[in-house]
């Protein structure tokens, strides 16, 4: 199905002597220059009522521009009334808390049962939006914020900020082994050569940097705090496996969980049965997309991940040198 879209505006004459594809991204701002670029060169672009298809050509000034193109939206996904742990919302943007255990996007094996049926529910107008205005995911296991554009407008600047790395995001989790400082992981990411949903660190992938710090040092793991400066598939999984130090509970990335000698029952038993890695989008900052306003939002750490971080905690006192 395609949502048909219609502008028209005159060229200023401050603009003469423009690239076109600039000029229209700076006359119709809530489209994002590489897709007015696009429509260009489709023919669904005129100029005085004629079609031009080249990007490059030089405009004058006081021409009047139409647009005539549509936006393809994906295959309609059924709306289920699946509960939202909705953070805030307004007419442009909403922020929600994610579980674990929800997938968020559709895909093979994955046909319902996921955020974005949940949002054709709770806001049935978001099927116009392009992938009902989610612009970055979190994994099945991963808990915590998402922010989801509920307009196109909002959709397009919220992707660009996320290009910009002008929204920021912050992670809680609790890492195998005792690390000694907080520092940087700049190392590439791609597809993993021979397992296909795997990702890994490989010099020809994309660029991938990830930030962290020491939260709490526990007797054979560490609590960190993390900022994506970049935003790869499974980046944080990948980078802490990459430095050796895997996330607790990752079932892709970690191994199984190897208790620590003279840990308690209760701790091996809950790190047995902590079947997910221990990753919670603690905290989310952005400009809003529309209004221009700061906004930070932060989600409380689940109660899985606060009980095995108390279990090390106790763990740690319990085995301190006599």
């Amino acid at each position: 199905m395609n949502q048909a879209i219609n502008l028209s505006g005159r060229v200023a004459l401050e603009q003469c002597d423009q690239r076109l594809d600039q000029t229209i991204a700076e006359l119709f701002t809530d489209y994002s220059r590489s897709r007015l670029k696009e429509w260009i060169m489709a023919g669904y672009v005129k100029v005085d009522g004629e079609i031009v298809t080249k990007a490059r050509i030089k405009v004058l000034g006081e021409e009047i521009i139409e647009v005539n193109a549509f936006i393809e939206l994906e295959e309609r996904h059924k709306a289920e009334d699946i509960p939202l742990n909705i953070v805030f919302e307004d007419e442009h943007i909403l922020v929600i808390n994610k579980p674990a255990g929800l997938v968020v996007h559709p895909g093979a094996g994955n046909g319902s049962g996921t955020i974005l049926n949940a949002l054709l529910h709770h806001h049935p107008e978001i099927d116009n939006v392009p992938r009902a205005g989610i612009v970055h995911r979190l994994d099945k296991d991963t808990s915590g914020l998402m922010v989801v554009a509920k307009t196109i407008p909002a959709q397009t600047k919220l992707v660009k900020m996320m290009q910009k790395r002008d929204i920021t995001r912050e992670y809680e989790a609790i890492a195998i082994g005792q690390m000694t400082a907080g520092g940087k992981i700049e190392a590439p990411i791609a597809r993993h050569p021979t397992r296909r949903t795997h990702m890994a660190v490989d010099p020809e992938g994309k660029e991938a940097i990830t930030r962290y710090r020491i939260a709490e040092k526990f007797r054979a793991h560490t609590r960190l705090r993390l900022r994506l400066e970049t935003g790869r598939t499974h980046q944080i999984r990948v980078h802490m496996s990459f430095m050796r130090h895997a996330l607790l509970g990752d079932p892709v990335y970690g191994g199984r969980p190897k208790p620590v000698r003279h840990s308690s029952p209760e701790l091996i038993g809950a790190m047995q049965d902590f079947k997910r890695q221990a990753l919670h989008a603690i905290k989310l900052q952005l400009v809003h997309p529309i209004t221009g306003e700061e906004m930070r939002w932060q989600a409380p750490v689940p109660d899985d991940m606060v009980k095995m971080a108390a279990l090390l905690r106790q763990d740690t006192l319990d085995n301190q040198p006599k």
